[in-house]
């Protein structure tokens, strides 16, 4: 079941929202985001967003090793709102979360021990996440040959006439939300307060990415 996305103002933004806490899942502004839910806390969860504004709070646990059953979670997430729902004869829910607005932790909300976690929610500093920047500037052919370099060293393959037909916004926020990069790389690049800025962190990662691994296998190869 699809669902339209609406037009968010930051005052519309609902100020208590649900919080799903992912390691090394990004979710970015205009980004699409597939969920596989089942666990009990987060079907509950994500009935209730259904039946209210839609919108659910991606986060990352501060710490990529905790195994708490409520980690500590960074101050900054991305809130996104449900734009595909599909339940599963087995008792699964399938969703598309599609990014709306970053957001800071203003505190957590009280809370049963086995439901889900909510937050209060601020997006005021990132209110520029609404408006679609399509005239980026983007040096598209440095960053497509970062990538091609990255994919290489690590024997990926892409569709690159797909990635060539992408705008610039959305070739950045899908790039960056689909690269394997860490737990702390991957909040560093959601912290970004620029698309620019987030665009020459991204490329800085894949070089150095690209440029260590081409190291390791130099180290290793026989003489």
């Amino acid at each position: 079941m699809g669902q339209e996305l609406k037009q968010w103002t930051v005052e519309e933004l609902p100020t208590a929202i649900p919080i799903f806490p992912l390691t090394g899942v990004l979710l970015l502004p205009g980004g699409r985001l597939p969920l596989n839910i089942f666990e009990p806390r987060y079907l509950e969860m994500t009935e209730d967003a259904m039946s209210s504004h839609r919108v659910i709070g991606m986060i990352q646990p501060a710490d990529p090793t905790c195994r708490d059953f409520e980690p500590q979670v960074y101050d900054t997430g991305c809130a996104g709102q449900i734009t595909e729902f599909k339940e599963t004869e087995d008792n699964r829910v399938l969703i598309t979360l599609t990014g709306l607005c970053r957001f800071d932790v203003v505190r957590e909300l009280p809370h049963d021990a086995l439901t889900y976690r909510r937050v209060n929610a601020r997006y005021q500093p990132y209110e520029c996440d609404l408006i679609r920047d399509n005239g980026m500037a983007l040096d598209r052919d440095q960053l497509i040959g970062a990538l091609k370099k990255f994919f290489e060293s690590r024997g990926m393959s892409a569709d690159w006439s797909a990635i060539e037909e992408l705008c610039n916004e959305d070739l950045m926020t899908s790039l960056v939300m689909a690269c394997p990069f860490g737990p702390s790389e991957k909040q560093a690049l959601l912290e970004c307060r620029e698309t620019e800025q987030r665009s020459a962190m991204f490329q800085a990662l894949l070089e150095m990415a690209a440029h260590e691994r081409d190291g390791m296998v130099g180290a290793g190869a026989p003489q």
